[in-house]
């Protein structure tokens, strides 16, 4: 993993509008279609300085991005995002990676108490991927996203620095 570069934006001009790719990502993908529209979030992506955000790289090739957000030192904790935008990557075992290596970022660098995340139920790659990293469910967030013309729930889970 290394830092974002401006440069990363490009392929998120395909990845954003490809529904299989955004379809349990952030709501504002669902809605960011044009060049215009992806760099200006990319562009507050890079100067968000609550956020970390690193670039995924396997094979020296930028797959996706990874990080912290809502990072809290009052509180020391954040919450894990991961997105893996280039589908030829997924089911390798790249998530449950990065998850392990954002994981000790969090909690050897960011002296991080607490990391949390939410993740569709749908989303089962995701669910095991953030379980084999150490993750527990804390929760269900009700019908909490509406995808392809449904609800449906979203699972709380989070690590402590003890159970790292």
């Amino acid at each position: 993993m290394k830092p974002l570069l401006k440069e990363n934006v490009i392929p998120f001009y395909q990845w954003l509008n490809d529904p299989e790719v955004i379809r349990y990502s952030l709501s504002l993908f669902q809605k960011l279609n044009t060049e215009e529209e992806i760099d200006f979030w990319f562009k507050g992506v890079l100067r968000d300085t609550k956020t970390l955000s690193l670039g995924i790289y396997t094979d020296g090739k930028f797959v996706g991005y990874a990080g912290i957000s809502n990072l809290s030192s009052v509180n020391k904790s954040g919450e894990y995002y991961i997105f893996i935008g280039d589908k030829s990557y997924w089911g390798k075992g790249v998530g449950t990676e990065v998850t392990k290596q954002i994981i000790q970022i969090a909690f050897e660098e960011k002296n991080l108490e607490r990391l949390m995340l939410t993740v569709s139920v749908p989303n089962k790659g995701g669910v095991l991927a953030y379980q084999k990293a150490g993750f527990k469910k804390e929760g269900v967030l009700r019908n909490a996203a509406l995808r392809d013309d449904q609800f449906h729930d979203k699972i709380i889970m989070s690590i402590l620095k003890s159970e790292y």
